[in-house]
């Protein structure tokens, strides 16, 4: 991949063209020449400078001398051979297509760049997988000039790590911290190579913690990192990798993304939390690859109705979706069930999805993560042994296995008018293009100002598939959901199973969706 002209070069051809232009000017006696007397100025430096300022600056002077060494700029390139994929292909952020070149419009090859740090004094390395995706050749070099050859030890695009290995002698190394143990509003170093320029730090705070909802389409993979640490400090392409340090120098967080309309700095970016990074290069120095501890489930945020219905007094907690995709799901099997809403996790309260996350990739297969939650206001409990994630591959393999669903119903439209929806039967071109055969009530209109539309919890397009609360019920026609509805009244609570489907006809989302119903 290979940088746009960047600014700083524009400018200097700018200046050089403006420096000859007078030089020219002035050789045909178009300008006139005018003396001017360079003098010395009287004027004196503040003396009453605050030292609880100065300290501020050398703690980041300090910083940036201690840090920068074990910061390296990463050349990563590809032969022609291999460059066939996509920008999209490569799982870069969003907004960063525009800094590469296409290899759909060229035979060579391509170059990408990017950032990393040493870890550990035999050479090991961690950067961003997008940075060294399929890369044939992939060079490192120090701030002292020095440069290696890097052997890619191992990646993992769900997490958006990757491990490198240089061998050389007296190499500078960078302490890993606990992001765990970051606070918002603290201060946040970032060094690397953005757009060319080497060893570049730019510092900001922690903006926020635990980030996922808000960066869909970065990943959507169900094992893909739900748990950023945002910063402002300036991150542009080729921070990619790079580390994001606090004020004693440790690393927090590997810089991963940025949210922009321009593809450059605008003030929002992400990092990778250091522990998830040294959990993911740990299992691929020690076995050759990640071994990821999962429960087998779907999870949700819940919402303030799931909260009303299940007598939390606070909005925090985690719902469980479905067991789609996964065969043999330990969280199935220990008897979790969709719409069961998670509020501890060994003994710890659960906030949030990347709070839940956080506390299951603490164990490695075979542990066993003890959890307490609420069952539509029922206390429950669950000790659930974690299996091993069987990869991408793996997961829409078992997907395509699941059971053939019933034919769809009648094409019958009706308006369920305590949801503020109107049902129907999925259409023909769904059903066409259906990877396996699709039931349930297809959402056609929301009515505006109705219920669904109130919440945005059901959208056009959405299929209902179950009841779960307050009876289980499946199902497989508008008629069906109209009944169930029919035997309730306004202000009660009930929950639905929905999937939504994309373009392909493959289920993109599934989830459970909770809903005060309105009148009729």
């Amino acid at each position: 991949m290979s940088l746009n002209l960047s600014k700083p070069k524009i400018a200097i051809i700018a200046s050089a063209a403006f420096v000859g232009g007078v030089m020219f000017a002035s050789s045909m006696d178009w300008t006139k020449i005018v003396g001017a007397q360079i003098r010395g100025t009287s004027g004196k430096p503040l003396s009453n400078v605050s030292s609880s300022l100065m300290d501020q600056q050398n703690s980041f002077v300090a910083v940036a001398e201690h840090v920068t060494p074990a910061v390296v700029s990463i050349d990563a390139q590809t032969d022609a051979r291999k460059a066939t994929r996509s920008p999209q292909m490569r799982n870069l952020p969003p907004g960063f297509e525009q800094f590469f070149d296409d290899p759909r419009q060229q035979d060579r090859g391509s170059e990408a760049t990017g950032t990393g740090f040493i870890v550990s004094s035999d050479g090991y390395v961690l950067t961003n997988n997008h940075v060294v995706e399929g890369a044939d050749r992939v060079t490192v070099g120090l701030s002292d000039r020095r440069s290696f050859k890097a052997k890619v030890i191992g990646t993992d695009p769900q997490t958006d790590v990757a491990v490198l290995k240089i061998e050389g002698k007296d190499l500078p190394t960078i302490a890993l911290g606990d992001d765990s143990k970051v606070r918002v509003g603290e201060w946040a170093v970032a060094i690397g190579n953005p757009l060319g320029l080497d060893f570049t730090v730019t510092a900001g705070i922690i903006s926020a913690k635990g980030r996922s909802n808000e960066l869909r389409g970065l990943n959507n993979n169900v094992y893909a990192i739900q748990d950023f640490l945002q910063t402002d400090a300036a991150i542009n392409p080729g921070n990619s990798g790079g580390p994001l340090v606090n004020l004693r120098g440790e690393v927090v967080g590997i810089n991963s993304a940025i949210a922009s309309q321009t593809g450059t700095y605008s003030g929002y970016g992400f990092a990778i939390p250091i522990n998830l990074a040294k959990t993911v290069m740990d299992d691929i120095i020690a076995h050759g690859r990640v071994r990821r501890a999962i429960m087998g489930v779907r999870i949700q945020e819940i919402t303030a109705e799931d909260a009303q219905v299940n007598g939390l007094k606070e909005i925090a907690g985690v719902k469980i979706g479905d067991f789609q995709g996964v065969e043999n799901s330990p969280a199935e099997k220990a008897g979790l069930q969709p719409g069961d809403v998670i509020i501890k996790a060994d003994g710890k309260p659960v906030d949030r999805v990347s709070t839940l996350q956080r506390i299951v990739r603490t164990h490695q297969p075979g542990e066993t993560v003890e959890l307490e939650g609420v069952r539509y206001g029922k206390k429950q409990s669950f000790k659930i042994k974690l299996m091993e994630a069987e990869g991408e591959k793996a997961a829409v393999a078992s997907a395509a296995k699941e059971k053939e669903a019933p034919s769809a119903g009648s094409a019958t439209t009706i308006v369920v008018k305590k949801l503020g929806i109107t049902v129907t039967a999925p259409p023909a071109e769904l059903l066409k293009a259906a990877k396996s055969e699709v039931f349930g009530a297809f959402v056609k209109e929301v009515e505006r100002g109705g219920t669904a539309a109130a919440t945005r919890a059901i959208g056009v397009g959405d299929v209902i598939t179950e009841v779960v609360f307050p009876q289980k019920t499946v199902i497989k026609t508008a008629a069906d959901l109209q009944k169930v509805i029919s035997g309730l009244k306004e202000g009660d609570y009930i929950g639905v199973k929905i999937a939504r489907y994309n373009t392909d006809g493959t289920v993109g989302q599934t989830g459970i969706v909770n809903v005060r119903l309105g009148g009729n």
